[in-house]
């Protein structure tokens, strides 16, 4: 990819995100159209594009990081669960691999892949982002 993606450019700063944690290898920030409030996204800090590309020294930090955020949305958001899903070329918005964290409730009224999108009010990102970020467990 010779332009840099949107999630390269949160990566190194460029653009602003409500950024939850960053490890050696990977970023975790809230979804600006979340599923639902803390919908989380993890993504590494270099360049990958697919799942298929992941190198493999990658795969066990991700899942890691994966863990860490689900126990911090418990944590926060009260939620009982998590959706955890990654889009592999098709309905990947973004080609930059990311892995989506998403609080679920009994009851919740998400069914199947369709995906509602909210929005956040003023504010409300960066304090939610601040609140995970304070339970993420390293």
């Amino acid at each position: 990819m010779t332009t840099p993606d949107l999630f390269c450019q949160i990566t190194r700063g460029d653009l602003d995100a409500a950024v939850v944690t960053r490890t050696d290898e990977f970023i975790a920030f809230l979804d600006h159209r979340p599923v639902f409030p803390g919908h989380v996204l993890i993504a590494p800090l270099v360049h990958v594009e697919t799942m298929l590309d992941l190198p493999d020294e990658l795969k066990a930090p991700l899942l890691t990081l994966a863990q860490r955020v689900a126990r911090a949305l418990a944590e926060v958001t009260g939620c009982q669960g998590t959706f955890v899903a990654m889009n592999n070329v098709i309905s990947q918005s973004v080609l930059h691999l990311h892995l989506h964290v998403v609080p679920r409730t009994k009851g919740d009224g998400l069914r199947g892949f369709f995906w509602p999108r909210t929005t956040y009010a003023e504010g409300e990102a960066e304090e939610l982002a601040g609140q995970l970020a304070a339970a993420v467990v390293t």
